[in-house]
C-alpha cells in the first residue's frame, strides 16, 4: 500500500536507513509499526512523541538509538515483514472464531501526518492507548517540506475549490504565525518572571499560554502524529469502523494500517477485508449510519438549536447517593443488596458521612481512587465547547462520548490573551475565513468540509460516565496546568453534580477538583519538571 501523494517523505542517510529498517515496518510511509524493541523503549518513544515536532523515526534516531545496544539486531529487516509461526493462531482464531486469542498480541503503531478529524476517529476505541502531538508544545508556524502542516484532500485539490482551499488554509496559518509572538509579548507583560524561576521554566510557561490562546485559529485539517498501542482485536474493530467511515482520509489510512499490521500480527486481521466477514461488518456499520442520518434529517427538518448553557446535566438518578452507599457496603456483608439499600435509607447524616470517609480513605493525591461502588452512579452531560477542548476530553475512552459534525454554526469565543494583545480583529478575520471555506465545501464534500473549521469553533457532544470516571476526569482536567477551555467545562460538571443533582457527598469525595484560576497554567508543572530534571542529574 503506497503512501498518499500529499504525504511528506523524509530522507534518510544510508546509515540511518540501515538502523531504522531493524525496528520499523517501513521507511517512507505515514503508518508503520515498531518492532524488535523493548516495551519500555516503545513506551518512552510514544511519551516523547506527543511533545516534539519530530517524526517518530527521526525521534528514535536522534534521541534513543544512541542509548541502545543494537549490534544483536544486525540481521533483522522488519521492512519486509516478520516471519511468525502462526499455524496455531490460524486454527484457533480464524477457523474456530475464538476472538479472545486476538487479545493476546499487541502492536505499537505510528500514524503520522493525520488530520485533526482523523485523530478523533483513530482514538475512538476504548481498549487502546493513544498519545497525540500536542498543540500546547508544538508551534504550527513551522513548515513541513516547505508547506504549512494541513491535510490536502486529493478530491478537494482536484476540484474547482482546490486552489481556494490551499489559499485559505495558508492564510489561517499565516494568522496563527502572526498572533503567536504578539500574544507571547502580552503574556510577558501580564505575568512577569518570578526571580526564583529559571529562564527556561518561564519561557516554556509563557509559550504554552500563548499557544493555548492562539490554537483556536488552527483548522481541523492541521496535521498531527498519533501513537497507538492496541491488541489485534482492538485494531480489527478500529479498522472495520474506519473502512465504513464517510471521510476518505479515514478509509485511506485504514488500508495503510492494515498493510503494516499484517507484517506483525497477520492472523488477527485476516477477517478485516474478507467480503463475507469484515466486509459484511463494515457494510452493516455504513448502512446503519446512513439510514439513521437520513431519518434524523427528516425528523428535524428546519429546526434550529435551542439556546442552552455550555454544559448541561441532562440525566442523573435522585437516589444515586443511596445506591452508591449501598454498593460501598455490599462486599463487606452477607446480605442481599435490597436489604442493604433499605438500611442505608435509614442512616443518619453522621452515619452516611462516616461511611463515605471510611470508603474514600485518606486520599493523599488524586491517583488514590476509591473502589467500584462509584460505578453505581451515572451522569449524562450535553456540552457545546470549542473543538480544541473537545479534542482533549474525547480521549477519556472509558466513558460514552458521541459528537455531532464539526461546523461553524455554534460560534466561537475570542480568548482573553488574544483580546488583551489587541489581536481580536485578526482573530475574527480568521474565523470568518474558516466559516466561509467550510460553507463552500459543505455541499460537494460534506464529510471533508470539517477540515476548514478552526478549533475555536464550538462542537456539540454528549458525555455519559459514572461517578468513578467523573472523579478521574474532573480531578485530572481541572488541574491548574490544564487548558482554560476544558478546565471550565469540567469545573461546571463538578458544580452541577453537587448543586443540581444534589450529590453533595459524592462531589465532596472529588477533593482534587480545582476551581482556582491560575495565571500561567503550565508554571507549576514546569517548575516540578525542572526539579525532577535536577534531581535525576545530581
Amino acid at each position: 500500500m503506497s503512501a498518499p501523494a500529499t504525504y511528506h517523505r523524509e530522507e534518510w542517510t544510508h546509515e540511518e536507513a540501515d538502523v531504522l529498517r531493524r525496528y520499523v515496518t517501513n521507511l517512507d510511509g505515514p503508518v508503520f509499526a515498531l518492532v524488535n524493541l523493548p516495551e519500555v523503549v516503545k513506551g518512552a518513544l510514544f511519551a516523547r512523541y506527543s511533545r516534539t515536532h519530530k517524526s517518530l523515526r527521526r525521534l528514535f534516531l536522534d534521541e534513543f538509538v544512541g542509548e541502545l545496544d543494537i549490534e544483536g539486531d544486525l540481521s533483522i529487516d522488519a521492512t519486509v515483514g516478520l516471519e511468525r509461526a502462526e499455524q496455531l493462531y490460524d486454527k484457533v482464531f480464524f477457523e474456530y472464531g475464538d476472538d479472545s486469542v486476538a487479545q493476546l498480541g499487541g502492536v505499537h503503531l505510528a500514524c503520522e501526518q493525520s488530520s485533526n478529524l482523523l485523530t478523533k476517529i483513530l482514538e475512538w476505541g476504548r481498549l487502546m492507548a493513544y498519545l497525540e502531538q500536542s498543540t500546547r508544545y508544538i508551534a504550527y508556524d513551522a513548515r513541513l517540506g516547505g508547506r504549512y502542516r494541513f491535510h490536502r484532500d486529493p478530491e478537494i485539490l482536484a476540484s474547482p475549490l482546490g486552489t481556494r482551499y490551499v489559499g485559505d488554509m495558508d492564510r489561517l496559518f499565516d494568522a496563527y504565525a502572526e498572533l503567536v509572538p504578539e500574544v507571547q509579548d502580552w503574556c510577558r507583560e501580564q505575568f512577569p518572571k518570578d526571580p526564583g524561576d529559571s529562564d527556561f521554566v518561564y519561557r516554556q510557561s509563557i509559550r504554552a499560554k500563548a499557544l493555548d490562546a492562539v490554537r483556536g485559529i488552527l483548522p481541523a485539517a492541521s496535521l498531527s502524529n498519533v501513537g497507538i498501542y492496541g491488541t489485534g482485536q482492538a485494531y480489527e474493530a478500529l479498522l472495520l469502523r474506519m473502512r465504513a467511515h464517510p471521510l476518505p482520509e479515514a478509509r485511506a489510512y485504514s488500508d495503510l494500517m492494515l498493510a503494516e499490521l499484517r507484517k506483525v500480527i497477520p492472523s488477527f486481521l485476516k477477517r478485516v477485508d474478507l467480503p463475507d466477514r469484515g466486509g459484511a461488518w463494515s457494510d452493516y456499520l455504513r448502512g446503519t449510519r446512513e439510514a439513521t442520518e437520513e431519518y434524523a434529517a427528516k425528523l428535524f427538518l428546519d429546526e434550529e438549536p435551542a439556546a442552552v448553557p455550555e454544559v448541561s446535566l441532562i440525566d442523573w438518578d435522585p437516589e444515586a447517593e443511596d445506591k452508591a452507599l449501598a454498593a460501598m457496603l455490599y462486599p463487606y456483608t452477607s446480605l442481599p443488596e435490597q436489604q442493604i439499600f433499605d438500611r442505608v435509607q435509614r442512616m443518619t447524616a453522621d452515619e452516611r458521612m462516616g461511611l463515605v470517609r471510611a470508603y474514600a480513605g485518606d486520599r493523599s493525591n488524586r491517583r488514590h481512587k476509591p473502589g467500584r461502588a462509584l460505578e453505581r452512579v451515572d451522569y449524562r452531560f450535553d456540552i457545546c465547547s470549542d473543538y480544541g477542548a473537545f479534542r482533549d476530553l474525547q480521549r477519556h475512552r472509558m466513558m460514552t462520548i458521541e459528537w455531532q459534525p464539526l461546523s461553524p454554526r455554534h460560534g466561537y469565543d475570542v480568548p482573553e490573551p488574544v483580546q488583551g494583545a489587541g489581536m481580536a480583529d485578526r482573530f475574527h478575520e480568521a474565523m470568518h475565513r474558516s466559516a466561509a471555506l467550510h460553507d463552500a465545501l459543505a455541499e460537494r464534500f460534506p464529510a471533508a468540509a470539517g477540515y476548514a473549521v478552526s478549533l475555536a469553533y464550538k462542537v456539540r457532544y454528549v458525555m455519559h460516565f459514572n461517578a468513578r470516571e467523573a472523579m478521574h476526569l474532573l480531578e485530572l482536567r481541572t488541574g491548574p496546568q490544564g487548558h482554560p477551555a476544558y478546565r471550565r467545562v469540567c469545573q461546571e460538571m463538578h458544580r452541577l453534580i453537587d448543586e443540581q443533582a444534589g450529590h453533595h457527598a459524592l462531589a465532596a469525595m472529588m477533593r482534587y477538583v480545582d476551581h482556582t484560576e491560575p495565571g500561567l497554567e503550565r508554571l507549576e508543572a514546569e517548575r516540578r519538571a525542572e526539579t525532577r530534571r535536577q534531581s535525576s542529574s545530581s
